[in-house]
C-alpha cells in the first residue's frame, strides 16, 4: 500500500521503486523479495529462506511485528543473520505500534528512516561477516 498509505509516515514511493533502487546500489547482491498479508504464509517463507539459499533476511513485519508470536518463534530458529526494518519510526508512534516483539527474534532494528532504512540494513548485511549474501525482503501492507 506504499504510495497510497499516509504518505507523510510511508513516503509516496511504490515499494517495487524502492526494490529497483535497492538493487541498482547493490548489483552484486541477490534481493529476493516477497510480500503477503498472510501471517501463515509469512512464517512458512521464514522456515523455508535457509533452504532457498538466502544467508540473510531483512524482514518488515508491518503490523504483525507488534504481536506475532509466531513470526518471533519462526525467526528465532534461522541461523542467518536477520535485521527488522521500518520505513516509519516505531518508537515515536501510537503506543500500540512502539514495541516490536518481533525484532526481538532479529539481530537489529532500524526503524524510521524511510527506504534509506533498507538500504542500511543491505550495507550491515554485505558487510556482516565479510561474506556474500542474498537477501529476502518480506514486507506486509
Amino acid at each position: 500500500m506504499l504510495g497510497k498509505r499516509d504518505p507523510l509516515l510511508y513516503g509516496t514511493e511504490h515499494f517495487d521503486k524502492i526494490l529497483e533502487w535497492l538493487r541498482g546500489l547493490y548489483p552484486e547482491l541477490e534481493i529476493g523479495y516477497y510480500q503477503s498479508n498472510s501471517e501463515g504464509m509469512m512464517i512458512d517463507k521464514i522456515q523455508q529462506i535457509e533452504s532457498e539459499g538466502y544467508q540473510g533476511l531483512i524482514i518488515n513485519p508491518g503490523g504483525y511485528s507488534h504481536y506475532s508470536i509466531s513470526i518471533l518463534d519462526a525467526l528465532t530458529l534461522l541461523q542467518i543473520p536477520r535485521l527488522e526494518v521500518h520505513l516509519s519510526p516505531i518508537h515515536s508512534r501510537e503506543d500500540i505500534r512502539r514495541v516490536s516483539l518481533t525484532a526481538s527474534g532479529c539481530h537489529g532494528l532500524i526503524s524510521g528512516l524511510g527506504k534509506e532504512s533498507y538500504r542500511l540494513a543491505l550495507d550491515w548485511m554485505r558487510n556482516y561477516g565479510a561474506r556474500p549474501a542474498g537477501f529476502q525482503i518480506g514486507r506486509t501492507n
